[in-house]
């Protein structure tokens, strides 16, 4: 789909997720933070990346994600995620500029 831009670090990551325990919210459509990039990582099988205009009405973009893929969502883009296989595995990690509160409370958080 596209890149997470130069200067963007992985802030925060989610745990891995299966077709048995993915968050109902991630079903649904949903969006990333402000200046949040969310990068969806299939481990094994497969899943659709549903991207929208806005909250409501048709998918602009469908995307097929198989195993070791990865499908950006920039900030503020409503998208949602189907899981398409029984043995499906993903993680999402979230990235913003380095320079972000975001990143600059998680460092603080560490030392």
């Amino acid at each position: 789909m596209s890149f997470v831009p130069k200067g963007y670090v992985n802030y925060q990551s989610t745990c891995v997720f299966t077709r048995t325990n993915v968050p109902k919210v991630l079903l649904e459509p949903h969006y990333t933070k402000v200046g949040v990039y969310g990068q969806l990582h299939v481990l094994c099988g497969e899943l659709k990346f549903y991207g929208y205009a806005d909250k409501r009405g048709e998918p602009e973009k469908v995307v097929l994600v198989k195993a070791n893929e990865t499908a950006i969502s920039h900030p503020e883009y409503w998208h949602r995620v189907e899981p398409l296989t029984d043995d499906t595995e993903f993680e999402i990690r979230f990235f913003a500029h380095k320079d972000s509160p975001l990143v600059s409370n998680i460092e603080a958080k560490k030392s």
